[in-house]
């Protein structure tokens, strides 16, 4: 018996990193204390992403011990369906994430925005439309059987809003097999080029028509090299939404969701934090959602279900 309760010390803090590194569910060892609070977030790169979180979640679990928080644990996701099983099941119980994928969790698990959270000392941005200034396109009316090139599936600049765009003005998106590929007359073609520096480039190399990033990415030389910039132009700009914003489950107990914001709200001001906010995809401060983020998560969470369900 000695050695079999020995593997078993061994094997449960293994469990607990794995599922911390979202290898495993959070189930293999039980993740539905209510003394314990769960930050996840849907990552591509669990590592790095825990180093980002874990800061904040140390500061914010002592501040919670009067609402019986004892505990901080991070749960990755491979994707949004899998946090949003997480979230309806209640083994996450908060999660940061953008606006787009967020709304998309708000649909499918209850998740509920809590804060919007300002990064960089920005708290919204919009999309940019481009393309190259010889290629006789004014507007997004001159896309109708051209091609743009998207980032990922899970961008909200470069992927739900400019869909969404597309499709509040009629035009049907269809997928591309390759830059060389043209879509129907009647249609827009796109393609996922992965990053915004990928997208600036075939832009400029003439391998998609137009292209779409963020007004923040539009600004900086590492997206728009120079030599690009020089030959692009923009050819529409959405309204602004949300940069990103910290959801919580639905039916999350309302004293300890109600602590939570508060903490959160007074980390700006709190010199104990700073370091913990610059980590955490360097945040500056969390901000209530007024009236004008209202509207714009709305437009977001019905355009997120419907390209869901139109595009993809």
């Amino acid at each position: 018996m000695i050695p079999v309760l020995s593997c078993l010390r061994r094997l449960i803090p293994l469990l607990a990193l794995l599922a911390t590194l979202g290898a495993v569910p959070a189930t293999a060892f039980g993740n539905d204390d209510p003394r314990v609070l769960v930050l996840g977030r849907i990552s591509d790169d669990p590592r790095a992403h825990y180093e980002q979180l874990k800061p904040l979640l140390d500061y914010v679990v002592p501040r919670m011990a009067g609402v019986g928080i004892r505990e901080g644990r991070i749960l990755m996701a491979r994707d949004a369906q899998q946090m949003a099983s997480y979230l309806r099941r209640g083994r996450v119980d908060w999660v940061t994430e953008t606006a787009g994928m967020a709304m998309l969790l708000d649909q499918r698990a209850g998740a509920k925005p809590l804060l919007i959270t300002e990064r960089n000392g920005v708290s919204a941005y919009s999309t940019v439309f481009f393309a190259r200034k010889d290629s006789g396109i004014e507007s997004l009316d001159d896309l109708r059987g051209r091609s743009v090139a998207f980032q990922n599936t899970a961008s909200t600049s470069a992927y739900f809003v400019p869909a969404i765009e597309l499709l509040d003005r009629g035009f049907p998106l269809e997928i591309l097999l390759s830059p060389k590929d043209r879509p129907g007359n009647d249609s827009v073609g796109y393609l996922f080029a992965r990053s915004e520096l990928n997208i600036s480039t075939w832009v400029h190399k003439r391998l998609v028509d137009a292209g779409v990033m963020s007004n923040l990415d539009w600004e900086s030389p590492q997206r728009i090299p120079l030599p690009y910039r020089r030959d692009l132009k923009i050819i529409h700009r959405t309204p602004e939404y949300p940069r990103a914003l910290e959801m919580v489950r639905g039916d999350m107990n309302p004293r300890i969701q109600a602590r939570l914001r508060e903490v959160l709200i007074e980390a700006s001001k709190d010199p104990d934090a700073r370091e913990a906010l610059l980590q955490f995809f360097k945040t500056t401060r969390f901000l209530p959602i007024d009236a004008t983020a209202e509207h714009a998560l709305h437009y977001l969470r019905q355009g997120a279900v419907r390209v869901r369900a139109e595009v993809e």
